[in-house]
């Protein structure tokens, strides 16, 4: 009888373990830059303002980070590869990045509104992010 340290799904997890913290961690780092580059090209500083406690730029910012998610998260379940992650994960951040511009477009003065704490505007943001990104999420999972 085999030694249970032997076992083909302890042998198993050894060797994918490392594979998936690569993976999680990758899609981790194109997280963290997806939102570092919202923050970069957004005209309002939304870390300060949540900093001041204003309500709407944490509405809006927490959309823009679920909203990012989403899709990495389905990129990463849907690709065998590091690169098919980056391949998935980067133009979801792009189309992520789009949906700010075409709330802005339909709700003028967008930035203005949220740093004035107007609420309504940012849930409208952070709604239009969460479902371009689970119609995104489900793209890319096919």
């Amino acid at each position: 009888m085999p030694s249970a340290i032997a076992s083909p799904e302890i042998l198993a997890f050894a060797a994918g373990f490392p594979l998936a913290l690569l993976h999680a961690a990758t899609t981790l780092a194109i997280l963290v830059a997806g939102a570092a580059l919202y923050v970069a090209l957004t005209p309002h500083r939304e870390i300060a303002l949540i900093r001041e406690g204003n309500t709407a730029a944490a509405i809006s910012f927490s959309g823009v980070l679920v909203g990012l998610a989403l899709p990495l998260a389905a990129a990463m379940t849907a690709s065998a590869s590091l690169l098919e992650i980056i391949m998935w994960g980067a133009p979801t951040i792009v189309v992520q990045l789009l949906v700010f511009r075409l709330v802005d477009l339909l709700l003028k003065g967008l930035p203005e509104r949220i740093q004035h704490g107007e609420l309504s505007a940012a849930a409208l943001l952070a709604g239009g992010k969460l479902a371009s990104a689970v119609v995104l999420a489900a793209a890319v999972a096919g």
